[in-house]
């Protein structure tokens, strides 16, 4: 499972619902690493868990994935890669008549 560097909390955090947010800075290797294991879990199934000692945040996607490609070309340049999912439905999508 993909692994971030913890912050300091005293006990281990499920995080299943209201808001949640981790910033992080890592190095070329690190980063790769997080994308490989997210990757990974990808492939074998429709459930990533993202964990650290810290806190645990397991989450059912489904198909199909936002991925946006952000450049800001001027000045310092940026380049932002965000992937966006959404939690799986149980069950069909109602019927509209």
């Amino acid at each position: 499972m993909p692994e971030i560097p913890k912050k300091n909390e005293d006990k281990k955090r499920l995080v299943k619902e209201g808001d949640f947010e981790h910033e992080v800075y890592l190095d070329k290797l690190q980063i790769a690493d997080f994308l490989e294991s997210l990757a990974k879990q990808m492939r074998e199934g429709d459930t990533v868990t993202i964990k650290t000692d810290d806190w645990e945040l397991p989450f059912t996607f489904r198909e199909p994935i936002e991925l946006e490609i952000d450049y800001e070309g001027y000045g310092e340049k940026e380049l932002e890669i965000e992937i966006e999912m959404k939690e799986k439905r149980d069950g069909q999508a109602p019927t509209v008549s």
